[in-house]
């Protein structure tokens, strides 16, 4: 049998994509969870019939447990920096049900032939993430794999009646954004050799930040509706959450906050693969003002890897909140929503 050879390599060299701009395309993925016969429970308060963020589960009257896993190849090369951003955007599905996580799960695929310390980074990235969350990992599961991939399954309990969902958005909400947009872009030029470090340090500083903040910043508030932008981008997200509600979003492009430059280098064409997929999964539901530039269009199909919270609010509630407004709730047209 051959010796098994160490080869140290960047992460980003040994996978195609990485990211959220790795999940698979939105119209598959529906198609297939549609040909599934329902499980229905007693137990069961949400599933994932009506694509919210984490499944919710009955444990008391007045108690529920949520439940989500996320995981994916690495769209950075520092394996501690790839820990730290598999872990937030795993932890993110929690923060978009309102809930705080208690206990996490470590999911990772690795290649034996590597050099271990490299995995021990991924774990300690994700571990110091879920620290700073105020969670703990309790185990995990590892396989040998040619390439890596991150994330984690994560638990939280909450009050049945403190939980935020993605269906309930209501005419004369407005919408708030609580990140910049374009972290798949971004990556997708540094990878190609176009964005310098500053950059892509923009985008990192994105990604692993927790929405923990935000949420622990609208908790107080009266949140109507909210979701987490990740890789089906601001159109898929916002789709998923104005379809759920049965009204229309009226999202004005222009005020959703970028990261520095990205606007750049999607008009240069560094346009993540994802991103078509998500464009694909709009179309006949999604308007766009022929007037916005079509780099600012693509960006609203960007695949976000740990991107922002979407919520929408009362008006006085947003303005307490703090993060920028990006669009209103009307009643629902012939499209879902509208980018303006």
């Amino acid at each position: 049998m051959a010796e098994c050879v160490r080869d140290i390599r960047k992460l980003t060299t040994m996978v195609k994509t990485g990211g959220c701009a790795a999940k698979l395309n939105p119209i598959d993925l529906h198609r297939v969870l549609g040909a599934l016969a329902p499980m229905p429970s007693e137990h069961l308060v949400e599933g994932f019939e009506g694509s919210d963020d984490a499944l919710v589960w009955s444990v008391t009257d007045d108690i529920v447990a949520i439940e989500t896993v996320d995981f994916f190849p690495p769209m950075v090369d520092d394996p501690y920096t790839f820990g730290q951003v598999a872990a937030a955007n795993a932890l993110s599905d929690i923060y978009a049900m309102g809930a705080s996580p208690a206990v996490a799960m470590n999911l990772l695929c690795f290649p034996a032939c590597q050099d271990l310390s490299a995995m021990q980074d991924i774990l300690k990235g994700g571990q110091d993430k879920v620290f700073e969350a105020g969670a703990v990992i309790a185990g995990g599961h590892t396989i040998s794999d040619a390439t890596p991939k991150y994330g984690m399954c994560v638990t939280a309990f909450a009050k049945k009646d403190e939980l935020w969902n993605n269906a309930g958005a209501k005419k004369g909400d407005v919408l708030v954004f609580t990140k910049a947009l374009g972290t798949g872009v971004m990556v997708t030029a540094a990878k190609g050799g176009d964005a310098d470090e500053e950059h892509l340090n923009l985008a990192i500083k994105s990604m692993i930040t927790l929405n923990k903040y935000a949420r622990d910043k609208a908790h107080e508030l009266d949140v109507h509706a909210a979701t987490d932008v990740t890789g089906f981008g601001m159109i898929g997200h916002s789709l998923q959450m104005a379809k759920a509600s049965g009204v229309t979003f009226e999202i004005e492009a222009g005020k959703i906050p970028l990261l520095d430059g990205v606007l750049d280098f999607a008009r240069f064409g560094w346009l993540p693969e994802g991103m078509y997929h998500n464009q694909e999964y709009g179309k006949g539901s999604v308007y766009f003002n022929p007037a916005l530039k079509q780099e600012l269009q693509d960006l609203m199909s960007d695949p976000q890897t740990s991107g922002g919270l979407l919520l929408a609010m009362k008006e006085e509630d947003a303005e307490k909140f703090g993060y920028p407004i990006i669009g209103r709730v009307v009643d629902k047209t012939d499209y879902a929503v509208k980018f303006l």
